[in-house]
């Protein structure tokens, strides 16, 4: 067997354990949320002021209009939780789920995200925002090609019973592995778009 072959499998081999981490990794974080949500029965209220659970998001929060983030708000928090993460994704691109939004350690007294969050890692109130499908910091809006029908955007928001340490460039797998074993209680939001 030549270097080359060598090399090529060994390039295979990690994907494929890469792989399948991510997986485990997956299958144990919605495990822990099912586990939660069947002990406590917590769940949080997620709303906007810009469209309800189940409507259109108007184009202001897309890439067709200012490409803003929408307010998000939750409610509901358990007391114990010391912050909250919210990740925002779209399970129908083309390419599998693409990834608009990743923030995290969120101060747990925050209720509410305003409006067009800049696109910084670190906010004022201590938050710190990953890197979204689009290889960029915060918010990327709705963004579906043409022809490709409705898209669901879930705007997922969980209380945590710790700080995160998690930097600027975690991603949602990232945030996901992080929050095993600490998800306090969930809720979500979700909007719809397409360009059709």
């Amino acid at each position: 067997m030549t270097e080359n072959h060598r090399a090529i499998l060994l390039v295979v081999a990690f994907f494929i354990v890469g792989s399948f981490i991510c997986a485990v990794h997956k299958r144990q974080l919605h495990a822990q949320i099912q586990t939660m949500k069947r002990r406590t029965q917590h769940t949080m209220v997620v709303t906007s002021s810009a469209f309800k659970d189940g409507e259109r998001m108007p184009d202001r929060y897309t890439c067709i209009g200012e490409n803003v983030s929408p307010d998000i708000a939750w409610s509901n928090v358990p007391d114990k939780a010391k912050t909250i993460a919210m990740v925002c994704d779209d399970p129908d691109a083309p390419t599998g789920t693409w990834v608009h939004w990743v923030i995290f350690n969120i101060p747990a007294g925050v209720q509410r995200i305003p409006e067009a969050v800049p696109h910084q890692e670190k906010l004022s109130d201590g938050s710190i925002q990953g890197i979204n499908s689009f290889g960029k910091t915060g918010f990327g809006g709705a963004c579906p090609p043409k022809g490709h029908g409705r898209h669901h955007y879930f705007f997922k928001v969980y209380a945590l019973d710790r700080d995160l340490d998690l930097d600027v460039a975690a991603t949602k797998q990232d945030l996901e592995t992080a929050m095993i074993g600490h998800v306090l209680a969930t809720g979500e939001l979700m909007g719809i778009f397409s360009r059709d």
